[in-house]
């Protein structure tokens, strides 16, 4: 087995998703205690950060107690390393994370077994349908009383559409939750709700009629898991690991990670069953994880990540070949060679310089102004690596000038937070109208907070009325220019430079289009569908 085939085999990428509030920082945080790489972790509860969470480490974030910025973190664990990409769990950082999906292998879904399926949950799965990518369903805080775990089960597959087979099962729930019995490999997981330690009482048993399981559980709950996993032998059958690797069938897991319980579990089958690193989509062709030569694709940009320093930060992740420090690589936007002296991998603010990375690792590259999300390095070939795309926000303002005196750096930090991925920035007439869209209101803060204490800017925001904002395609440019001529004062360019129309109204978009039957509208920038 050649180097590159046995590092591809060793690596795990995913990223943990989540509505928020349904415990995705608590659980990264016991996945990194389970694999070593923090000792403590921070609690989290009602938006307050006791202990500031090993995943959230900007400044607002602290403040709020919520994830606005995806962290990056690598561990080793079972001699495999786990490159985790923890998201935004607030809905209204939800298109960082959609660009964050584009850059794993595999997903934990986390679900409150409570609240169950909600809609921040859908919206996550659709990105996640789109690309087939395989998806683990962790059930939390089932020492709470929720709901019944078959009527859980019922509604991932109708709310997310996709099949799902349980690995793991409650021994009751709430108040009298007792454990888990792992399925996998018939083994029982008690519970004690006292237990701070991340050790946890395992007990073998040889098979569900096992005598021994009474004694432990009790005969009224030994029984009833009796009867349980008989049900589930016989409505969800066999386990199909081909299926799950296609993104058909998601393994379901039950827990309580707030008090580590059924974390450890749930990380033994994912490096068991999770894809290592897999071929990726580019313009020209697809490219193997195997191929000698190297290729990688920019997916986040992080300014300022440590106050004191102006430092810039471009996450990328490895899609084929070797990455090596000091060596030159080929920038493909702009048709220039870069080498990187100080390439880093990230404990969240912990960064560590590499020598070398290989594909599925996610790596820091400091940036002084040269990358865009979605740039391409290889070592040569003319390639752009598909998959990062953006989807029309919801909520648009213009940006207006809070202190003449500051207008160069209000222009800086609007569009360094933009080509991060803060939100969407739109220009008008000539690049004087400004306007930046969101999904939700809390972006509008975290950037009018940056401006202030990065870049030293003030703005405000002018509310527009915009339904929402769709990107042209044509082919008789006449048709475009009359398009734009007709409808200029709601015609603007986004920072690629793409058309964008900005529609007032559902009934003013159709009435367009079929105004304009020549020209295309398309709700993301990939264009892969014209529908609306």
């Amino acid at each position: 087995m050649s180097q590159i085939s046995e590092e591809i085999g060793k690596r795990r990428t995913f990223a943990i998703i989540s509505h928020p509030d349904a415990g995705k920082t608590t659980l990264t945080e016991k996945l990194l205690l389970f694999g070593g790489a923090i000792q403590t972790a921070g609690a989290v509860k009602s938006n307050k950060i006791k202990n500031s969470a090993a995943s959230d480490f900007m400044e607002i974030e602290k403040q709020r107690g919520i994830s606005v910025a995806t962290s990056v973190m690598a561990f080793n664990y079972l001699d495999v390393q786990v490159n985790l990409l923890d998201t935004p769990g607030h809905k209204d950082f939800a298109e960082d994370t959609y660009r964050t999906l584009t850059a794993v292998d595999s997903v934990i879904l986390v679900i409150d077994c409570v609240k169950g399926v909600e809609e921040q949950t859908e919206k996550l799965m659709e990105v996640c349908r789109m690309r087939d990518t395989p998806v683990i369903v962790f059930i939390n805080k089932l020492d709470r009383e929720g709901q019944n775990p078959f009527d859980l089960l019922d509604e991932l597959e109708s709310k997310l559409s996709i099949k799902v087979r349980p690995l793991s099962w409650p021994i009751s729930i709430g108040q009298t939750f007792k454990g888990v019995y792992n399925l996998f490999d018939q083994s029982l997981n008690l519970f004690n709700p006292n237990k701070t330690k991340i050790e946890e009482d395992i007990v073998t048993i040889g098979n569900l009629n096992d005598p021994q399981l009474d004694s432990t559980v009790g005969k009224k709950d030994a029984d009833q898991l009796r009867q349980d996993v008989e049900l589930i032998e016989g409505v969800y059958g066999d386990f199909d690991e081909q299926k799950f690797r296609d993104g058909q069938l998601a393994p379901v897991f039950f827990g309580s990670a707030i008090n580590n319980f059924g974390v450890r579990e749930l990380l033994d089958t994912f490096i068991r069953l999770a894809p290592a690193p897999r071929p990726r989509e580019a313009d020209k062709r697809m490219v193997n994880p195997e191929e000698a030569k190297f290729s990688g694709f920019v997916f986040k940009i992080h300014a300022n990540i440590d106050p004191r320093h102006r430092d810039r930060i471009a996450f990328l992740r490895v899609c084929s070949g070797k990455f090596e420090r000091n060596k030159f690589f080929h920038h493909v936007r702009l048709n220039k060679d870069f080498r990187f002296s100080s390439p880093a991998t990230f404990m969240a603010q912990e960064k560590n310089i590499i020598e070398e990375a290989w594909p599925g690792d996610v790596i820091g590259l400091y940036d002084t102004g040269n990358f865009k999300i979605g740039d391409t390095l290889t070592e040569g070939e003319i390639l752009t690596f598909k998959g990062i795309p953006s989807f029309s926000p919801e909520i648009f303002k213009e940006v207006v000038n809070g202190d003449p005196l500051k207008s160069k750096q209000l222009e800086k930090g609007v569009q360094q937070l933009t080509e991060e991925g803060v939100a969407q920035l739109f220009i008008q007439n000539m690049g004087n109208k400004k306007i930046i869209g969101t999904v939700g209101e809390l972006q509008f803060e975290v950037i009018q907070y940056r401006l202030k204490h990065e870049y030293g800017a003030s703005c405000n925001f002018h509310h527009m009325n915009v339904f929402k904002a769709c990107w042209i395609t044509y082919e008789d440019k006449t048709e475009f220019e009359n398009f734009v001529k007709y409808r200029s004062h709601q015609v603007a360019y986004d920072k690629e430079g793409n058309p964008v129309f900005l529609a007032e109204s559902s009934w003013m978009l159709n009435t367009l289009i079929a105004d304009f039957p020549k020209l295309k509208f398309h709700f993301n920038s990939e264009f892969k569908t014209a529908s609306v």
